[in-house]
């Protein structure tokens, strides 16, 4: 990790109720209407934090927001609508965001596209995943970076960018020469390189802030990852009949042995809130391989997603891809 070293108990024994307050800050969560998002989301608004469900279908938001204020009456929450999938979209998001002049305290990268069966693209040509995972988040935090910025300057909590990995990063591979998955398409594989790339720009963006001037260096940039948590992520998607009902199944075994989506949100809730999350830290379950609960603690980071020369690169060619330039 790029962070400092931390012990691997550090959050032991850390649940939501460990949460500190967070009354007066905002926070922005992607892909919030479900799983992982949706558990963030409800979370942050327990502990007081006007929080924003950034969704790309309103009325799912919306049924988000009733579920959401239902368990927290009174509950400081709205719908925002943010398509990663669109750059457009994104930059439409973060230039009405700003204009409202408000500091942002949280920007919580979680929406992902997992395993398409065939190659789909987004609306700026790019392999979902990629455009998606990747590119979208990328520009979403260089849009936001000044509210972000804001915040450190106006609060005394640090800002914080969280990413959301994951394991799969451990089997993912750049290819430089194919990011978009356009001569060799496997499901699988892309989304593991979108994961590796996650991380590595998760890394990247905190050496870049650690050696900006202030304020820009009050922002922390965090990772996290859920473990195998049963989720819309798992079980929704481009798949057969049968496919579904093998994935349904294994559902129901996940949630029996290993993560609910409310166990698979509190790594990202440690690295969004958590006072002994460090700059550059990536925290994940402490349980069997990382993939269920117990303790939150340092994730296990795979050599690639430690490469500084190829996290440069890549971060030059998510500037190139987008014409978004970030620090």
């Amino acid at each position: 990790m790029s962070g400092d070293a931390v012990g691997r108990a550090v959050g032991e024994g850390w649940t939501a109720e460990h949460i500190p307050s967070q009354a007066g800050r905002r926070a922005l969560i992607t892909g919030a209407n479900s799983g992982i998002g949706y558990q963030t989301a409800l979370e942050l608004a327990r502990k007081g934090a006007h929080v924003l469900l950034a969704c790309r279908n309103r009325q799912r938001g919306d049924a988000a927001l009733e579920r959401l204020c239902a368990k927290v009456p009174g509950a400081s929450a709205e719908v925002v609508l943010l398509d990663l999938a669109s750059l457009e979209s994104v930059c439409a998001f973060g230039a009405a965001e700003l204009g409202l002049g408000k500091p942002l305290d949280l920007l919580i990268n979680n929406a992902g596209v997992m395993a398409p069966r065939t190659r789909q693209q987004t609306a700026d040509g790019f392999e979902a995943q990629f455009g998606t995972n990747v590119l979208g988040h990328f520009v979403l935090t260089a849009v936001l970076l000044p509210a972000l910025v804001r915040a450190a300057a106006a609060h005394p909590q640090r800002p914080r960018v969280v990413t959301v990995a994951s394991i799969a990063h451990k089997q993912g591979q750049l290819d430089f020469d194919d990011l978009q998955s356009v001569a060799n398409y496997k499901p699988m594989a892309a989304y593991r390189q979108s994961k590796l790339a996650n991380l590595m720009l998760a890394f990247e963006l905190d050496r870049r802030l650690r050696v900006a001037a202030s304020p820009i260096s009050g922002v922390m940039s965090v990772a996290a990852h859920p473990g195998v948590a049963n989720t819309p992520l798992f079980q929704s998607g481009e798949f057969s009949a049968v496919e579904r009902v093998v994935r349904r199944g294994l559902g129901v075994a996940i949630g029996a042995l290993l993560n609910s989506d409310a166990e698979g949100a509190l790594p990202t809730l440690f690295a969004a809130t958590a006072p002994d999350a460090v700059d550059g830290g990536y925290y994940g379950p402490q349980g069997f391989q990382e993939m269920r609960g117990g303790d939150v603690g340092v994730a296990k980071v795979a050599a690639p997603a430690l490469d500084r020369r190829a996290a440069t690169r890549l971060w030059s060619e998510c500037e190139r891809l987008t014409g978004v330039s970030l620090l």
